[in-house]
């Protein structure tokens, strides 16, 4: 399974996106803002090809399986992105909710001053079930971000 990221605009805050799984729309994402040099919880990943995985340990998988129960069997986690750890794809409509992570929705609200999206619970549950299931058929899932 192969899922693009293309990222639309930024904002100086966030970075609004659209994610397309095996070439068509899934979902409007939301990260932080593009900085030359990291700042810890304000900057987004580098642009490039990471395979996705399950985490099933650590806190947020923890909060996940209480929230999700039977739906929920790991973390999307993107490996190998340089100078970070622990990158996901999960819920969240602001960039307060992300710290390098990826946020899908099922709306966007985007202007010079403030970018939002809307549904994530709906969208993430919807998204994360067809990662899922590429995972559990063995399928390498990776996502491109341009």
């Amino acid at each position: 399974m192969k899922l693009l990221l293309d990222r639309l605009k930024d904002n100086k805050k966030s970075t609004i996106g659209i994610l397309k799984i095996d070439g068509i729309w899934d979902a409007f994402t939301l990260e932080d803002a593009y900085h030359k040099e990291k700042i810890y919880g304000e900057t987004r990943i580098p642009e490039g090809e990471y395979e996705i995985i399950l985490r099933t340990e650590g806190g947020m998988n923890s909060a996940y399986s209480k929230k999700y129960g039977d739906d929920h069997e790991g973390m999307l986690w993107l490996q190998n992105v340089e100078g970070f750890e622990w990158v996901y794809i999960h819920t969240g409509n602001k960039h307060e909710h992300t710290d390098g992570c990826i946020l899908v929705g099922t709306t966007c609200d985007s202007d010079d001053s403030r970018q939002m999206i809307g549904g994530s619970v709906l969208k993430y549950k919807k998204t994360y079930a067809k990662i899922l299931k590429a995972i559990k058929r063995g399928e390498e899932v990776t996502i491109q971000i341009i």
